[in-house]
Formats: C-alpha cells, structure tokens, sequence
C-alpha cells in the first residue's frame, strides 16, 4: 500500500495543477513520512511500504490505482482523487530518486522452519505444478526490483507483504491488464501467502540496493507492469 498518510499539507495541495504548485516537491510531499518514515523510507516494523528509491514507473502506477479504483485506502483516495497524472507522476520520479539506506533486517524470526524453508522454494523456485513462476523471474535475481515498474521485495515489513500477497489472492486488489500479479494470486493460498511474506522479510538487502535495469530473462507471462518485456 503506497499510503501517503496525513494529510494537511498534501491534501492541501491537491487542488493545485504542478505547473501552479510553489517551489520544490519535498515540501509538498512531506505529509507522506507520517506513515512512510523520514523521506519515503520506511522502517522494518511497520505496516507502510519503502518508497525510496523504488521504480518510478511502479510509484506511479501505484498512486493511478488508488486514483482510479483498481486499490483502495481511504486515506490515500481521499489524498489523490483530485491529482492530475502530471502531479502523480511527479511525485513518484522524486521518491524515486532518493537513495537512503535500508534499515537493518532481522535474521531471526518466529516462523516455523518449514514454512521458511516453503518460502524459500517459491521465492527462488516457484512451483511449476500450479503456475506460480519464482519471485525472481519477475522482481530480480536480488529481489531488488526490475525498471520501469517492477517493485523490490526486499526491505519489506512482513505485514505489508503478507497483506500485498493476500490481497492478490482475494482479488481486492488490482493492476492495468494484463494483471500479471492477480493472475498468481488466484494460486496461492494462504500458507503460500504467509511464508514467502516471512522468509521475504528476513532477507538482508544487498549494499547500495537498486532496481536492475532488465528482467533475468522473459516475464513467465504478459504483465502491464513491463509491456514491452519479452515473455515465454
């Protein structure tokens, strides 16, 4: 959930064009911290995604959803119904461009040992019997997250991605077609959901952690998040 929490000064802001909004974007955007932490970067143990350094394409695809229907949050409709694309779009390229660093990622974790090890299998494996590619066929070898719009998996809270997951696989949430994520969310189930979200979240991030620019190899199938990508 790109949650841009609270409030005053970007809702205040909302009925601006951003050809007429004043100065620089950090102060227009400020309001997003309050759930996201000190400039988009948020921490381990919330609820509330990193937005720092995340694709720009992703970003704003995110906030076009929220806009537009295909995700909800009160608190993030309420703030983006009335923002042009232009806005929107400007608002992603500068989270985008923020490079902080990730918060320590603790390697301990009260999941059992075999549902990590589960996890595991499907974030580096997949399962081929029911059509689940492996995370990383799509997000990198590094998880770290493919240019233009598809998002890191790692330096996630476990909550957010457990929610993410799970609200793939009961279809409350939703993309552009070709929807490439609710497509794997309809094969999951919840123990699925539960440990790729906990072995996920155990993972550190790599030093100087980026979205690479090209796939590992073909998209394992057609996705509006890269529709130019080639597809087995």
């Amino acid at each position: 959930m790109l949650a841009f929490c609270a409030l005053s000064s970007l809702a205040g802001s909302a009925e601006l064009a951003p050809t007429d909004a004043p100065g620089d974007i950090a102060p227009r955007v400020a309001a997003c911290i309050a759930c996201h932490g000190r400039e988009g970067a948020s921490g381990n143990a919330a609820f509330f995604p990193r937005l720092a350094g995340k694709p720009a394409g992703y970003l704003y695809n995110q906030l076009l959803s929220f806009r537009d229907g295909r995700r909800f949050n009160a608190d993030m409709v309420h703030l983006v119904q009335h923002l042009s694309d232009d806005y929107l779009r400007e608002m992603a390229t500068y989270f985008a461009s923020l490079d902080l660093p990730y918060p320590p990622v603790s390697a301990t974790s009260d999941t059992p040992t075999e549902m990590l090890a589960r996890g595991k299998t499907l974030a580096l494996q997949g399962d081929t019997a029911r059509g689940i590619p492996a995370c990383t066929q799509c997000h990198g070898t590094a998880l770290t997250g493919v240019l233009p719009g598809i998002p890191p998996l790692v330096g996630l809270p476990r909550l957010y991605l457990s929610s993410q997951l799970g609200a793939w696989l009961t279809d409350d949430r939703h993309a552009l077609a070709p929807d490439c994520m609710a497509a794997v969310g309809r094969r999951l189930t919840t123990d699925d959901v539960n440990a790729v979200a906990s072995w996920l979240a155990m993972q550190p991030v790599p030093d100087r952690a980026k979205p690479v620019a090209a796939l590992p190899g073909p998209l394992p199938m057609p996705c509006s998040a890269m529709p130019t990508a080639a597809v087995k």
